[in-house]
């Protein structure tokens, strides 16, 4: 099965699916859903400083001979590795234990006031550099992409934030779209919650899927890069199998209005 890839900014593209590695901290448990997500077909892994398993991904990606050419990586810099010479001393720290020399996306994770210019100019360096395809944020709102027209040279090529039915954001999914900014969206299941969407499971039987799968295929709908998290090998395996149907307008109209503002992690709303 081949993963559909969408076109960043900047030429590269991504592919619309990656495995989601936050809280995946335990060595065994990442290398079983490493492997059954390479299995599955996924080549693209969105790992970060703050989840402590970026050596993780770089001996599994090793362990299973992958050809670093044919797999994405991401990674993020921590909110406390912010700073111009953090940042760059700590993406040193990363690719090492990435295992590579560069990685195909690099992110800053959080809107950090005061010193995210700092941060960012360190990862258009990195860029520059050749360290990262392509550079980019997490967690911004339309405010803080405005500022970063007043210092930045590169404009980010992805903006990932959190992103369900029940937390659709279409403000900022228009934004970044007019800009030019690939939106990925991460907790694409919210985490569990608000499971019994009495129009999400009407749409399950109709497609004859499961709850999470036309979740997931709402955010391909809207354009996004989607990045579901499981350990659970049929799920990984369930997660990716989302590409054999289409949810049609007067379906997303049904699901426009779950829209509940639900935020399931830090929310960088008020964030100056």
């Amino acid at each position: 099965m081949a993963i559909p890839l969408i076109e960043l900014g900047n030429g590269q593209t991504i592919p619309q699916i990656g495995l989601g590695l936050w809280q995946v901290k335990d060595s065994a448990q990442f290398d079983q859903a490493f492997t059954a997500a390479v299995a599955a077909g996924y080549r693209h892994f969105d790992s970060a400083q703050a989840y402590q398993n970026e050596a993780m991904l770089g001996a599994a990606w090793q362990r299973q001979n992958l050809e670093r050419a044919d797999i994405f990586i991401t990674t993020k810099i921590a909110v406390e590795q912010f700073g111009h010479n953090r940042t760059t001393k700590s993406f040193g720290a990363s690719l090492t234990n990435l295992q590579t020399d560069y990685v195909d996306l690099l992110l800053l994770h959080f809107p950090v006031p005061v010193v995210r210019k700092a941060s960012w100019r360190a990862l258009e360096e990195i860029q520059a550099a050749g360290g990262a395809r392509s550079i980019g944020v997490s967690n911004y709102t339309i405010n803080h992409l405005e500022s970063m027209k007043n210092y930045a040279r590169v404009m980010p090529a992805v903006n990932q934030v959190e992103l369900h039915v029940f937390l659709q954001q279409p403000e900022l999914i228009d934004y970044c779209q007019a800009n030019g900014i690939v939106v990925e969206a991460y907790s694409p299941l919210a985490h569990g919650k608000n499971m019994a969407d009495a129009i999400v499971t009407k749409l399950a039987q109709k497609y004859q899927k499961s709850y999470a799968q036309i979740m997931l295929r709402w955010c391909l709908e809207r354009g996004l890069v989607v990045l579901p998290k499981s350990v659970t090998p049929s799920r990984i395996q369930a997660n990716i199998d989302i590409f054999d149907f289409q949810l049609p307008a007067e379906d997303m109209a049904a699901l426009a209005e779950r829209d509940q503002d639900l935020r399931t992690c830090w929310s960088p709303v008020h964030v100056p």
